[in-house]
């Protein structure tokens, strides 16, 4: 299958993103047509039955306007076309919400004078005109709708004025049309808060970039920058392009890409001529962007071109997650396929009441326009995708990009959460834990052979205890060693100060000496191992100087992080690893872990999950999203950590967080959860006001013009009330 993401505006009601999704859906070879609330069209198809051009020559035959075409492997643009309200739109994009405001405000002015002793043409040439204002958007959506045999909620409201006209009820006719116009507008306006969250994203990296070329700058677009071009990015200024920083050192602000409410200091990379990946990079190294520089000059390599940048796939993805609609989301829509032509058949038959019940045809009409009113799902219609386009845009602010409706839903109601250990729940790699000395050795001492003679080895062990030991000993002096020699499964040796230095396990020692260790070395040394680091013996000459050790240890945030998801109700944490079950059961008891699982190869990963979703229904899987992503397929939410600038991660997951932190997690959940009880509470609204305004208005309890306030008044609550997870905090 073929997928595309055509941008098609914002000037879309929900009604209109039904009819067209249905008109495409009916072309053959079209598998999917899903359109997001802020004008992103996702279309899947078979190319062997129809072609990408067809595709577009139907979309435009709709009257959309084609802004742009895009998909995974290109991103070209199409002739603009005329959208079917743009000439509506004489005011600008609140045009709808003025021709509101104007009709209200002759609506008053009527019903003013109907209270006077002016003549009465007065107050019903005021009504009318306000009708007129207030039914024009209303007229062509229901026009275009019936042009494609479609009877929608525009066509419902408008049959109903036109009724309250034909019975000379120019006053409940204005009111009508003037409130859905003015709800309809509120609502689109209310719902542009949410997409602004999003549509800023394309606004966050500059256009311009100053480049170095033979030792000049020159300023260039950012379309024209290539991998391996040098810029320069003066203080204060935005990052053009991700890259590798390779001279200067500043503070930057990542908080666009990441959600990292703290800037993040950038230096030069040592291997800058080699490194070539975004995601290998440490974070100190690596810039994106769209990210703020702080007070220093930097200069990067760049590593992306502007389409392939994180900010680029960041965008494309979360306009791709704002047209996978949610299962309530599909739900709804199925419901109102059917309801809607059901509220017209009880409307006619409402109709022709007069003829076995003792009232005149005026009063039967009157009744079924009251109750054609009341059961028109307007609120229902919007209550689920303003909920969903709303938590998207809150997650995204705070660097969690959320791909849909369906895992928003879905993440709220996981009970299990399992993790990869190595990258996930710990750094990913090797550092040096302890460096115990032994009888009158001091640490210092230690470390400084240990540094000395590991500096000569490739090992990563070696490089984790050469980091962890010049961090400890500062700007100290430390001689070099020389004439390393690798003791294979046993260590390594080297010359050092005029002496010889051992380093290595058990095995080594025992050979050298032909005897046992020492009691009190084996016994640290299984203490240490127990608690899964990797521990090493330092000896000199014929001195033992003492132990070091390693380990991947925890993330800082674990703890808390684990802690907090026991807080909010995740019964179960399982941590899957490849290292023996003892490591596995270490780290998991310094952590908070439930439920250690180590010796696993990436298809028992897969197996666990399993067992898992039979064992506690709904399952996470949290990973790096690359040797992780079969398990996160099989999971009922894939969680990607560190997705920023790795495109793996970004696309095989449901959500990724985009900073290299474990403490959003929470959040997300949280999110989700109030995503999950704000959708409910909006179908109780939207459903309980119609099951409530239906009997009252075919008893004749409540006329047109109360239900038509409540009806109105009901979608406005439930949109206003979706946008409050825009303010959303843990």
């Amino acid at each position: 299958m073929n997928n595309l993401l055509i941008e098609i505006g914002e000037n879309l009601n929900t009604q209109e993103t039904q009819r067209i999704e249905q008109t495409l859906r009916k072309k053959t070879g079209i598998s999917l047509v899903s359109i997001s609330d802020s004008g992103e069209l996702q279309v899947e198809w078979d190319a062997n039955k129809i072609t990408k051009s067809e595709i577009i020559k139907s979309i435009s035959l709709l009257g959309l306007n084609i802004a742009g075409v895009k998909s995974a492997q290109a991103h070209t643009h199409q002739a603009d076309h005329e959208h079917g309200h743009s000439f509506l739109h004489i005011l600008g994009e609140n045009t709808e919400l003025y021709y509101a405001i104007i009709s209200g405000a002759f609506w008053i002015s009527g019903l003013v004078f109907s209270f006077t002793a002016a003549p009465d043409y007065i107050a019903t040439s005021l009504f009318v005109i306000g009708a007129i204002f207030g039914g024009v958007f209303t007229f062509s959506s229901a026009g275009i709708g019936l042009l494609r045999g479609k009877f929608e909620i525009d066509f419902l409201m408008l049959f109903a004025a036109i009724g309250a006209a034909f019975l000379g009820k120019w006053g409940e006719s204005a009111l009508l049309l003037f409130l859905f116009s003015l709800g309809h507008a509120l609502e689109e306006y209310a719902m542009k808060r949410a997409r602004k969250s999003i549509s800023a994203l394309s606004d966050l990296a500059p256009p311009m970039a100053l480049i170095m070329q033979n030792g000049e700058l020159k300023e260039v677009h950012i379309k024209e920058l290539k991998v391996g071009d040098i810029i320069v990015v003066r203080p204060n200024t935005k990052i053009a392009a991700d890259g590798v920083v390779i001279n200067g050192t500043s503070p930057v602000n990542q908080a666009a890409i990441t959600g990292e409410s703290m800037p993040v200091t950038k230096h030069p990379s040592a291997t800058w001529q080699e490194d070539l990946e975004i995601k290998k990079l440490r974070p100190e190294h690596r810039v994106f962007a769209g990210t703020i520089n702080g007070n220093g000059a930097l200069e990067i390599k760049v590593l992306k071109e502007a389409k392939d940048s994180t900010l680029a796939r960041l965008i494309y993805l979360v306009k791709e997650a704002e047209t996978q609609k949610s299962p309530t989301q599909h739900l709804t829509d199925k419901f109102e396929k059917y309801y809607v032509p059901s509220v017209l058949v009880v409307v006619i038959l409402l109709l022709f009441a007069f003829v076995i019940v003792e009232e005149s045809f005026q009063e039967s009409f009157y009744r079924a326009m009251s109750v054609l009113i009341a059961a028109s799902p307007c609120a229902l219609a919007i209550s689920t995708p303003s909920a969903v386009l709303a938590g998207i845009a809150r997650a995204a602010r705070q660097g969690v990009l959320i791909k849909g409706g369906r895992p928003l839903e879905d993440l709220g109601g996981i009970s299990t959460i399992a993790f990869d250990k190595t990258g996930t729940l710990t750094e990913g790699r090797p550092t040096l834990t302890h460096a115990i000395p032994f009888g009158d050795v001091s640490k210092v001492h230690l470390l400084k052979v240990a540094v000395a003679v590991e500096a000569l080895s490739d090992h990563p062990l070696a490089a984790a205890i050469v980091d962890g030991g010049r961090k400890e000993l500062g700007d100290m002096d430390i001689p070099n060693a020389e004439n390393l020699k690798a003791l294979i499964a046993r260590g390594i040796q080297a010359d050092w100060n005029g002496s010889l230095v051992h380093i290595g396990n058990r095995r080594l020692f025992e050979e050298l000496t032909g005897e046992p260790l020492l009691e009190e070395i084996d016994h640290k040394m299984a203490e240490l191992e127990s608690e899964g680091h990797t521990a090493m013996i330092v000896h000199q000459d014929d001195k033992y100087l003492g132990i070091i050790s390693a380990m991947d240890v925890a993330r800082p945030e674990a703890i808390s992080t684990l802690a907090a998801l026991k807080k909010i109700g995740i019964k179960r944490m399982v941590m899957l690893t490849g290292d023996n079950q003892k490591v596995a059961n270490a780290i998991a008891k310094n952590i908070g872990i439930t439920d250690p699982m180590g010796s696993l190869l990436p298809e028992d990963k897969v197996s666990a999950i399993e067992q898992l979703k039979e064992q506690g229904g709904s399952v996470a899987m949290v990973g790096d999203g690359v040797n992780d992503a079969p398990a996160m397929a099989k999971s009922t939410v894939g969680i990607a950590m560190g997705a920023a600038g790795s495109d793996v991660a970004l696309e095989t997951a449901d959500i990724a967080l985009m900073a290299d932190r474990l403490d959003n997690l929470p959040f997300a959940i949280g999110l989700s959860r109030k995503a999950n009880l704000i959708i409910k509470q909006n179908l109780i609204i939207s459903l309980g006001m119609v099951a409530v305004l239906v009997p009252l208005t075919m008893m004749s309890t409540i006329a047109i013009g109360p239900a038509v306030v409540f009806h109105e008044g009901s979608t406005l609550v439930v949109v206003l009330n979706a946008l409050r997870l825009l303010k959303y905090k843990m």
